[in-house]
């Protein structure tokens, strides 16, 4: 069965810094649609809590990627 993993990173437009991974409370999805939603509605939420100034300063930014796997049933 194919299911859909959320991978999000924070990420700095500033030269010599590198992404980081995010943690998100939910990583697997039933399908593409579902992961996408959760990923702009979680990177929304990541940056209602960052301060202007901090997303200004260090042109902060995210990316995330909802990448199909074959899980098998357990």
């Amino acid at each position: 069965m194919v299911k859909f993993v959320l991978i999000m990173w924070l990420c700095s437009g500033v030269p010599g810094n590198e992404c980081k991974v995010v943690p998100t409370p939910t990583i697997v999805f039933e399908d593409h649609y579902e992961c996408s939603i959760y990923g702009y509605e979680y990177a929304h939420t990541l940056f209602s809590n960052f301060s202007r100034e901090f997303v200004n300063e260090h042109s902060a930014y995210i990316k995330f990627t909802c990448t199909g796997k074959v899980i098998e049933d357990v």
